[in-house]
């Protein structure tokens, strides 16, 4: 086997995806741009999206990272339109291009074009939550576009499932089509419900921090690989479990939990950055499967259906958001009144991705009797034009339009004086437990390291504080700023000197290892993650 292909492509899309982050394009469109270009390149390799890598080894961890990083309770508040666009959206689009494209295609058969239609309906909105974090969307808009990306890949793949089953001349019928969609969705829940809690067990049992991490990331494979077992949604139990396992993170041992963050924050930038790439590079295999097609013929396709794909997502999102307000007196007493600017900028965020081009390539190539899938290869092509077009049309667009209707943002000073506000009830907890503990002859300590205590925390409680004060008029930092930096310099300066005792020959490098280790501890204590 040949590793260079595969070494060439997580070096050069990770290297792209740094470099991304010193532009204002967003990374997932920098990669998609440097797929398409390299793909033309002379002795570049070919990488063909295989489906039976992508489904079971990529998403898996992609969907992990995205639950964990998620809120089950902000999802939980916004379930409604999180099941509406993750549900009833796919569905519907499914249905509304399917039918379009059966309509625009001359000879596509209906249960074929149902099949694209399964195929471009989940959106990925990855690049979409990254953006809506970048120009500080408010919280509710990124909470439904995250949940939406969450489940409607369980939804499309079940509808594709369906579609194809009535395609290939298996006979299903609409009562049979919603059962195994309900088999799925029912059964995929259950599953995560099933191991949440042995897997949550592990996680507070196993010390070992290695061994916790392996764990950890065997954890989206074994929920989806145990409920696509049972023919259940693989999807569904990896997202149900890791909402469960990030909602108890806080029982983890801090060192572990540590690790396992730095770790999947690594698995998540080389996975994203490698699937946008290969979107790119799929060019080539793509065009070479057009067989009878002429370029400009299934160009115009191509530009009818990508019309198609983004003016369906207006025309559900705009009812799924008002509807249930005007029916509903409950509703419009919990919710604030919403205006049009945010359904807008959910209808242009529908961009697909990696996903929608992976279910594509997994289309059967024959049907029962042994003819060839109709039009298979126009369903690759359209499938892959239109991903590229919500990409690059939707995503380059997608923060002038956020700013262009000035959504209101994040409230920064409300963060903070919430975030105050609980530091300060925390506080005043460890400090009654604190006079607790001294009270107790056992944990009698000098007072010099007793009031160290109190030092540290009361440092810890007023640097929320501070972040909402006065700066320094000449540095601009706040005071908790400052702090931050001349603790920085003091620990850099200690660490040069015990390297210089370590070249010396003073201590040797395993006594380096734990001083610069313990350091390292320190640092990380009087930084808040900026990233």
């Amino acid at each position: 086997m040949d590793v260079m292909p595969l070494l060439l492509l997580v070096a050069g899309s990770a290297a792209i995806a740094a470099a991304g982050r010193r532009t204002p394009v967003p990374a997932p469109l920098l990669l998609v741009a440097a797929g398409l270009a390299v793909s033309y390149i002379p002795g570049v390799p070919e990488y063909r999206l295989d489906p039976h890598i992508v489904l079971p080894l990529l998403l898996p961890p992609l969907l992990h990272t995205a639950a964990t990083d998620s809120s089950y309770l902000d999802l939980r508040a916004q379930l409604r339109p999180v099941a509406l666009l993750s549900v009833g959206y796919v569905l519907f689009a499914t249905l509304a291009v399917g039918w379009a494209a059966h309509v625009i295609v001359p000879g596509l058969p209906l249960t074929a074009a149902l099949v694209l239609g399964a195929v471009m309906a989940p959106p990925d909105a990855v690049a979409a939550t990254a953006v809506a974090r970048r120009v500080g969307l408010p919280s509710r808009i990124t909470t439904v576009l995250q949940g939406e990306s969450l489940v409607n890949d369980a939804t499309a793949i079940t509808a594709y499932r369906v579609a194809v089953a009535a395609a290939v001349g298996e006979g299903t019928t609409w009562a049979g089509g919603i059962g195994e969609f309900l088999v799925a969705a029912v059964g995929g829940i259950g599953v995560g419900l099933v191991l949440m809690v042995p897997l949550q067990w592990l996680r507070t049992h196993v010390r070992e921090a290695l061994l916790q991490n392996t764990l950890s990331l065997l954890i989206p494979f074994v929920a989806y690989a145990a409920a696509e077992q049972v023919h259940a949604s693989g999807v569904l139990a990896v997202v149900v479990v890791a909402l469960h396992l990030a909602h108890r993170a806080w029982q983890v041992d801090f060192a572990i939990r540590l690790q396992e963050d730095a770790v999947w924050k690594m698995v998540a930038f080389v996975l994203e950055s490698s699937v946008f790439a290969l979107i790119g590079l799929q060019l080539p295999v793509v065009l070479r499967g057009l067989g009878d097609y002429a370029v400009g013929e299934a160009a115009g396709y191509a530009l009818a259906l990508f019309l198609v794909v983004v003016a369906a997502r207006f025309v559900w999102v705009y009812p799924a958001t008002f509807l249930p307000r005007m029916l509903s007196a409950r509703i419009r007493a919990r919710e604030p009144n919403p205006t049009w600017k945010a359904p807008f900028v959910v209808g242009w965020a529908g961009m697909r991705g990696v996903v929608s081009l992976a279910i594509a390539f997994s289309v059967p190539m024959t049907v029962h009797g042994g003819e060839p899938f109709p039009e298979r290869n126009l369903i690759l092509f359209l499938t892959f034009t239109t991903v590229i077009g919500t990409l690059v049309v939707q995503g380059i667009t997608l923060p002038s339009l956020i700013r262009l209707l000035k959504l209101p943002g994040r409230d920064a000073r409300a963060e903070t004086l919430a975030e105050a506000n609980a530091q300060a009830q925390a506080s005043r907890a460890a400090e009654q437990r604190l006079d607790e503990l001294l009270a107790d002859e056992r944990n009698t300590l000098p007072d010099p390291l007793a009031e160290r205590l109190r030092t540290v925390l009361e440092r810890r409680r007023n640097a929320v504080w501070e972040r909402l004060g006065q700066t320094n008029p000449v540095t601009g930092e706040s005071a908790d700023d400052t702090y931050r930096r001349l603790s920085r310099e003091m620990i850099a300066a200690e660490r040069e000197v015990f390297v210089r005792l370590r070249d010396a020959r003073r201590i040797d490098d395993e006594m380096l290892r734990t001083l610069l280790r313990r350091l390292d501890l320190e640092e990380a204590a009087a930084y808040r993650e900026t990233a």
